[in-house]
């Protein structure tokens, strides 16, 4: 659930229900509304997605959305040396306006950053920085630097993961199951064979797409002379009848879905040549019911690196395998005794060592193998995120970090050699996203926090800011530039957990009146692995209009969260629906205590873990809360996917089992507060049988509860219209059970 869970984060920075006493419009300024807050442009101005320095640094591409239709993305670049900016590619005169495939939907809804996107949501860079490859509406287009675009796909099918192989010889894609790779100046050709209803090729299985951050299936050596290809095989993956009920009719689905403590699907790999020749499968064990997490090629093409993961994802091994006979043996293992997270950095360096990263030592930290040798490159209480850049000749890495603080993010270099101090590149009061360029020489920095959404900044290798690609300043003809005046600061702040352990919290209030007492809407995710709320980056439009409407807007990051070290995740371990629940209710009591709150009127909100939790709250303190948003909750723990679930509670079949203390449909029966439970009926990660199988049990125990059902709508709820009436309903509902105004 990480991937997906990240959407409950999104949806808490929309947050925007509302309610409770009138607003008085900003001196200066204009008032908020909810139609606003979700209509075109965008409220927060520029928000780039997909950002890339070209091979030559000479320019940053990124996807932007339009500005009368905030759904659709464009690819846009911007010219580092001059800062003009230039649209490359319009997705409305390049596309065919052709329906995507049902593969390539779902695709998207499994990459949250794109999920509800139209029009271009991912693109490659060729290798000679003269070409972009450029799917649209379910084909291949070739696009120029001067605005030309080649079409290179015609079918009815659609292509999935085109990208351009590392020397620029090919392009390479999956049609129907299938391996194309055709050369640049020729014709297409089709690599594997047998692809059906239950078999892929090159294609990410359903768990590794959702749960693994691992968005493909095929991989090129550096060389272009050889491609490691995943064959999956999903016969013995269970069916879920997924029922697509739409506005204007019903699609039925027979989904493989592998549901916890169920058989997965069986994953080989096998490396080929371009064109499908001197096929050779890859040993990965007489263990079949494994994980492919990763698969890496080293510098020089001669080592095949893959990462294979137990079912109980107790154990990580690292396999090199010869490429040209298969053959693999374990270079390194990781064991723990809860689970291991996995992580993109592993990078090989030409001597033939490697970075890797690892939580060893309660954190996670980044470190040098060779042979082994470990030696580690960074320690302490905090946390390595991500590897941006490599400069071997330097001897520099360069990584993402929260080192001063888990509110924030900052950009990191250290020494490969003779490891210091890391030394931070980017300012503190921000959260830092980077990208560099293959030779780590550029860097490209989108910083944001609570009162500034996302800016852009060119620096050089040292962090000197070099210039402004986008300082999205919130003034002059800036969207939000008319709501400033009643723009409130968040407040973060610490509370104890019942252990002492300290956790985060953030608040953002209305101007205080002196005796008067206000609502709270409060906010959570709490699960782990992601959707974490209380960080220092933008409140969003929705926040703003919430407290605009009197409320006071509260959330508090419970153990359990990421970024805090693997013992404070590990809290969850077999015990979903624990500690979590009791931190949360810390907050509460925290809320209690302020002479400004109306402990009367506290209302709660989560989606996906945070509608699960939405549940366990109303259930094991009933009368705490005015009333409860539950958006497409996780009910059962039976019903969500192996790889998440078995990760945090073992296998259902387990002595003793995890799964019926941490489920969410039995104690139902319980709850005696207002709930409004709101799911889409076209999930298909959390299925909407989570939203029946509660229904049922309340309505056979005559326990009153509120329901919003949309049809057509995936795990995410929203685009033109349906989030306005998403949004207007919850303000129904709590101005019906907390106080709050009607909508408008």
């Amino acid at each position: 659930m990480p991937p997906y869970l990240k959407l409950g984060a999104a949806l808490g920075a929309l947050l925007s229900v509302h309610g409770v006493p009138a607003r008085a419009q900003a001196a200066g300024g204009e008032t908020l509304t909810l139609k606003r807050v979700f209509a075109s442009p965008d409220l927060a101005g520029l928000q780039p997605r997909a950002l890339k320095l070209s091979p030559d640094g000479t320019l940053v591409t990124l996807l932007k959305p339009r500005a009368d239709e905030k759904e659709r993305l464009d690819l846009w670049a911007i010219d580092t040396r001059t800062g003009a900016e230039r649209l490359l590619v319009d997705s409305k005169k390049t596309g065919s306006g052709a329906e995507l495939s049902e593969a390539e939907k779902m695709q998207r809804e499994r990459d949250r950053s794109v999920a509800g996107s139209t029009g271009i949501t991912s693109y490659d860079w060729s290798p000679d920085g003269k070409s972009i490859l450029v799917p649209v509406d379910g084909d291949l287009y070739l696009a120029a630097l001067d605005g030309q675009v080649r079409r290179l796909t015609d079918t009815p099918g659609g292509e999935l993961n085109g990208v351009v192989s590392p020397k620029g010889g090919f392009v390479s894609f999956v049609r129907d199951g299938n391996l194309f790779v055709q050369p640049v100046a020729g014709a297409e050709r089709q690599v594997t064979q047998g692809a059906s209803d239950t078999v892929s090729w090159g294609v990410a299985e359903f768990v590794a797409q959702e749960e693994m951050d691992r968005r493909t299936g095929y991989w090129w050596s550096p060389d272009d002379r050889m491609i490691a290809v995943a064959r999956v095989d999903e016969s013995p993956v269970g069916i879920v009848t997924r029922t697509a009920i739409g506005g204007e009719g019903t699609k039925v689905y027979q989904q493989r879905y592998p549901a916890a403590g169920t058989p997965n699907a069986i994953v080989d790999l096998f490396v080929m040549k371009p064109d499908g020749s001197g096929r050779v499968k890859v040993d990965l064990g007489v263990d079949k019911d494994i994980y492919l997490a990763r698969v890496d090629w080293s510098k020089d093409g001669r080592t095949l690196y893959v990462q294979r993961e137990s079912r109980d994802q107790k154990r990580l091994d690292l396999l090199a395998v010869d490429p040209a006979t298969g053959k693999a043996r374990v270079v390194l293992r990781e064991t723990a005794k809860s689970w291991i997270n996995l992580s993109n950095n592993f990078h090989p360096l030409k001597d033939g060592s490697f970075l890797w990263w690892s939580e060893r030592s309660g954190h996670g930290h980044l470190y040098r193998v060779s042979g082994d040798t470990w030696t580690a490159l960074t320690s302490g209480d905090w946390e390595v995120r991500d590897v941006v850049g490599v400069d071997e000749d330097k001897g520099l890495v360069y990584f993402t970090g929260n080192r001063e603080t888990p509110l924030e993010q900052q950009l990191y270099v250290t020494a490969l050699a003779k490891p210091g101090k890391a030394r931070a590149l980017t300012s503190a009061g921000w959260w830092n996203d980077v990208v560099m360029d293959d030779a780590a020489s550029r860097i490209v920095v989108s910083r944001q926090n609570s009162d500034q959404p996302k800016q852009l900044y060119l620096a050089d290798a040292d962090g000197k800011q070099l210039q402004w690609l986008s300082q999205n300043a919130l003034s002059g003809d800036h969207p939000y530039a008319p709501y400033v005046a009643s723009h409130v600061k968040t407040q973060f702040g610490m509370v104890k957990a019942a252990d002492g352990t300290t956790l985060y919290t953030k608040m953002l209030t209305p101007p205080l009146e002196p005796r008067k007492r206000y609502p709270v809407f409060m906010i959570h995710y709490g699960g782990p692995g992601g959707g974490r709320q209380v960080t220092n980056t933008w409140s969003g439009a929705l926040n703003q209009y919430l407290v605009d409407r009197g409320w006071i807007v509260f959330a508090i990051d419970n153990r359990g969260t990421p970024d805090r070290g693997k013992a404070f995740e590990d809290h969850l371990y077999r015990a979903m629906g624990t500690v979590e629940v009791q931190d949360q209710l810390t907050g509460v009591e925290w809320l209690k205590k302020q002479p400004f709150v109306d402990a009367d009127r506290i209302a709660t909100y989560g989606w996906s873990y945070g509608g699960y939790m939405s549940l366990k709250l109303l259930e094991k303190a009933p009368g705490v809360f005015a009333a409860a948003v539950a958006g497409a909750p996780v009910t059962k723990w039976e019903l969500y996917d192996t790889h998440y679930t078995e990760r945090y509670l073992g296998q259902p079949q387990g002595k003793p089992s995890a799964y019926p203390a941490s489920g969410a449909v039995e104690e139902a029966v319980k709850i005696r507060d207002p709930l409004l439970l709101i799911h889409g009926m076209s999930d298909d990660n959390v299925v909407f049988d989570n939203a029946t199988a509660l229904m049922a049990r309340m309505q056979g125990a005559a326990v009153p509860f509120e329901m919003m059902a949309y049809p057509g709508q995936t795990h995410r709820v929203g685009g033109p219209g349906i989030s306005v009436h998403l949004w207007r309903t919850i303000e129904q509902f709590l101005a019906k059970h907390a106080g709050g105004p009607a909508p408008e």
